[in-house]
């Protein structure tokens, strides 16, 4: 089969494609005819070597959305043919024409492939960070990062429970932010008095999907480390501030999250959608920062 593969750590350029063996699904996995592949932060770092896992030859992709056409001894809950979106297991990852899934939901009527794979990893991070933060009803939550695929979820989960929200993003995704139902604001020298002006109430916990340097005034709202968490940026270790990185993922949340996107009760929004060739374009944007929402891959 097809796949995007790299074989020696880098940038976008060393990705390639090649022809790789078909995966055979084992005990509790389903294989699946990828349709749609999400691009996440942790395949750049792992196709760069920041982080460890990937055993060369690789095949990147942890988010997959498609139709199953095998299934491995143990599984009932779907049949082939049916569409489901879920996670890729390594090491047949989702940059390929297949793809082996043992954490998975069914994609629900009325939502697409390449629309459901916009929710399991940014959403399962955004649940994660919520619970970690223990943000409650009347609170005031600070998502640094409201317009990407991790901060338009977390902030609309915020909403729903209760919590007002002051959102950060670039100029031209203001409004965006604004439709979400958050209080928008931009970056950049000056945040703490924006973010003061937006909240005069206080802050009450901060969540950085960006690594964009935003932790020190984070603290300074805070007035101290506590209830801060980032998703991006390693200088919270010598800050003393936590870095949330342990995936927890969850089908019967994943199914939730699926039937509320679906019904139109989220927003996920695409910040482009790629053919599998040309992924080193999809890497190159987000590398950079620069998707604007779920970068998507179809084979």
């Amino acid at each position: 089969m097809k796949a995007i593969i790299i074989d020696t750590f880098g940038g976008p350029e060393v990705l390639r494609s090649a022809e790789v063996p078909v995966p055979e699904p084992g005990p509790g996995q389903v294989r699946v005819r990828v349709v749609a592949a999400g691009v996440n932060g942790i395949d750049g770092k792992l196709r760069a070597g920041v982080v460890p896992g990937a055993d060369l030859p690789a095949v990147l992709g942890i988010e997959v959305a498609g139709v199953v056409d095998a299934l491995g001894t143990g599984i009932d809950d779907v049949r082939v043919g049916d569409t489901v979106v879920g996670w890729a297991d390594p090491p047949a990852g989702g940059y390929a024409e297949l793809a082996l899934a043992s954490t998975y939901a069914p994609v629900p009527p009325g939502l697409e492939p390449v629309d459901a794979v916009t929710v399991p990893v940014a959403g399962e991070t955004a649940l994660r960070v919520l619970r970690e933060l223990a943000v409650q009803p009347g609170e005031t939550l600070l998502v640094h990062g409201a317009s990407g695929s991790v901060g338009e979820l977390a902030t609309q989960l915020a909403l729903a429970r209760g919590v007002h929200v002051v959102g950060t993003a670039s100029p031209d995704h203001q409004a965006r932010v604004a439709a979400l139902g958050a209080t928008p604001t931009t970056y950049g020298p000056g945040l703490v008095d924006r973010v003061r002006a937006a909240a005069p109430q206080g802050v009450d916990a901060v969540l950085d999907t960006t690594g964009r340097g935003v932790l020190p005034d984070s603290v300074e709202l805070r007035g101290g480390t506590e209830r801060i968490i980032t998703i991006a940026d390693p200088a919270a270790f010598a800050l003393g501030i936590a870095f949330s990185s342990a995936a927890q993922r969850s089908v019967p949340e994943l199914a939730d999250l699926l039937a509320q996107r679906a019904r139109g009760e989220l927003t996920t929004t695409m910040g482009g959608v790629f053919p599998l060739a040309d992924v080193r374009s999809a890497a190159e944007l987000n590398d950079a920062g620069r998707g604007g929402g779920k970068l998507v891959l179809i084979p």
